[in-house]
């Protein structure tokens, strides 16, 4: 069947079933358009109903947007150094990333209390380098930053809902293990990883070895499971070696064996690294199920009830909807795997991810139809089962090509069926030309009632990769760095070290012959040293706080031509190094405009030569 005749085929079933789909006139459209202008409308001065949070793709970053303004509120730098803040080049942010500023940020989650979010952490990948950060959220800030070990492509990433627990997250690529140049050359030896890492601690607990390549990741409500679309069963290196079969599989991990084993101390090490390995690679592994599945599949999404997981397959037009009740009796070898799938319904080409409004639909993104599908789960299976009835609910189109999509609160048991994001991979001639590179575009839409309307749709930088949306009651930023945490143990350790307070003292010490720290206390429009001298080649540590009490007045530092430019907040400390240049005058000033005297807060650095 080619793509017209499914399309006829599923719009005339829809119509008939006295859905209407497609039928939709344009004076409907701008009727419900219009309606909706007031509801997403935020006038000037006040706040947003919910907080958006953005992955930054290529761009390394998260992005906060403020719902349904579309108003991009803050942009958190991760993997990337961000000039504005001095993220990277600061000590301990240099320190987290390890010289390493390019990532590519996909996936966005928040960490879970008893199914929904409880406002502490964001956890987000690296595709790139193969790392995951973890953003505190009262700070809004970076904290920890860990190498997942023997990965690469590190895509899919997920934490558990009932707890705090484990961050789990997938290895796309398929690598060697072993340094043996015949295993390097042979994609037979070539394996993936799945790994868990301790959502506290921020330290890898354990990984499972496989042989197909993991795409996105998902975990049930109760802790029990974790899932992994997979595809490229046939372990080919090239596309058309990896398009071969009929099918691919959505795996299913076993989290309590997979403990066991490890505490038992039944896994392996691979190459220098000691984290245990779990060797999964055998059909009739006890630590995973294989359910089949069509082929490449890409999106695993859980729905709200905890009952379903729903996979999509980019090769197929079908959501396969598996039991996750089921899937004991299927580990147990009282069914098959296959067993476990209760419906296949087609929604349309190219779906890729699936987001849920809490009243029983599913809401997929199809990539190659440009559109959002509306399906009704408890159809889907009544059909599978034979009964004579459309799933298939509303549709919209979008522009163009959407990847992910996600609902408020969809990822939670308390999906709450008011916003859908649809997260455009183009958008062609939405925006005004600004050169050959493209943005992006995000398109708002309501789903509060039985029909879908686009309500606003926004540029956005490349590539915004995936987000969530939630009300604004279940995150609580502070408006003060509440200076816990490992960045400020540093300065603490510093300042007891030299005998100062960091609120108080201006100070110079050389801590060696070619390594000088300076404690620069701030309070506008003035610096605690108005100067102070170094020598050519030494190591200059700054350590900063600024004084002020007042939320939002920022201070930062420049030190001209020595490539150093940072932020601190009111009532936060940032320290950072460089090496002094040639002699001469250098005039270091704050950044941000502070004060009415904001030009002439300014001091010093005066490089002498070493003799």
């Amino acid at each position: 069947m080619d793509r017209r005749d499914f399309l006829k085929k599923s719009l005339a079933g829809a119509t008939i079933a006295g859905v209407g789909v497609g039928t939709i006139s344009k004076q409907e459209i701008a009727l419900a358009s219009s309606k909706k202008e007031a509801t997403i409308h935020v006038p000037p001065g006040q706040l947003d109903e919910y907080y958006g949070i953005w992955s930054g793709g290529q761009s390394g970053e998260l992005r906060i947007l403020g719902i349904p303004s579309m108003r991009e509120l803050m942009r958190i730098p991760v993997f990337n150094h961000d000039a504005a803040t001095g993220w990277a080049k600061t000590d301990f942010s240099k320190e987290l990333l390890g010289g390493r500023v390019t990532g590519d940020t996909h996936h966005v989650h928040l960490s879970y209390t008893n199914g929904t979010y409880d406002g502490r952490y964001i956890y987000v990948n690296d595709k790139a380098q193969g790392r995951l950060a973890r953003v505190s959220i009262p700070n809004m800030e970076v904290d920890a930053v860990v190498d997942i070990p023997n990965s690469q492509g590190t895509h899919g990433i997920f934490p558990q809902r009932h707890k705090t627990g484990l961050v789990l997250c997938n290895s796309e690529f398929r690598v060697p293990v072993t340094d043996d140049p015949a295993d390097v050359m042979d994609p037979s030896k070539y394996v993936t990883l799945h790994t868990a890492i301790d959502g506290e601690t921020m330290k890898v607990v354990w990984q499972v070895m496989v042989s197909s390549n993991l795409d996105l990741c998902a975990t049930d409500y109760k802790g029990l499971y974790s899932f992994a679309t997979a595809y490229n069963t046939e372990g080919g290196v090239h596309l058309e070696e990896m398009i071969s079969l009929d099918q691919d599989y959505l795996i299913v991990f076993h989290l309590e064996r997979i403990a066991n084993a490890v505490k038992a101390g039944r896994t392996v090490t691979l190459r220098d690294d000691p984290s245990p390995v779990v060797d999964a690679r055998e059909d009739d592994s006890p630590y995973v199920l294989r359910i089949p599945i069509p082929k490449s599949p890409h999106g695993v999404n859980i729905d709200p009830t905890g009952r379903y997981a729903v996979c999509s397959g980019k090769l197929s037009p079908t959501v396969s909807i598996v039991d996750i009740e089921k899937i004991a009796s299927a580990f147990a070898g009282e069914i098959k795997p296959r067993d476990c799938v209760v419906a296949e319904h087609e929604v349309g080409l190219g779906p890729l991810h699936t987001a849920f409004d809490g009243r029983g639909n599913g809401y997929t993104s199809l990539f190659i139809d440009s559109n959002i599908t509306k399906w009704n789960i408890e159809k889907a299976i009544r059909a599978y089962q034979g009964e004579d009835v459309n799933p298939i609910v509303d549709r919209i189109d979008v522009y163009y090509q959407p990847g992910h999509t996600n609902a408020s609160l969809s990822e939670t048991k308390d999906a709450d069926g008011k916003w859908l994001m649809a997260l455009c991979k183009l958008s062609k001639d939405r925006f005004l030309n600004v050169g050959p590179m493209h943005p992006e575009n995000d398109e708002l839409i309501d789903i509060s009632g039985e029909k879908m309307v686009l309500v606003h749709d926004g540029p956005a930088y490349a590539e915004p990769h995936d987000c969530i949306m939630l009300p604004k009651d279940m995150i609580h930023p502070l408006k003060f760095n509440d200076k816990k945490g490992p960045r400020h143990e540093l300065y603490k350790a510093w300042a007891k070290e030299d005998k100062v307070k960091l609120t108080r003292h201006g100070r110079v010490f050389r801590k060696g012959e070619k390594s000088v720290r300076v404690y620069m206390p701030c309070k506008a429009p003035k610096f605690k040293l108005k100067e102070f001298e170094v020598f050519e080649g030494d190591e200059v540590q700054i350590i900063m706080t600024n004084t002020n009490n007042v939320a939002d007045l920022a201070h930062g530092l420049v030190v001209s031509q020595h490539d150093v430019c940072f932020i601190v907040n009111a009532l936060d400390t940032q320290s950072i190094t460089f090496t002094a240049g040639k002699p001469g005058v250098y005039w270091y000033y704050c950044p941000y405009f502070c004060h009415a005297l904001h030009l002439e807060m300014r001091g010093r650095m005066i490089v002498k030569a070493r003799v």
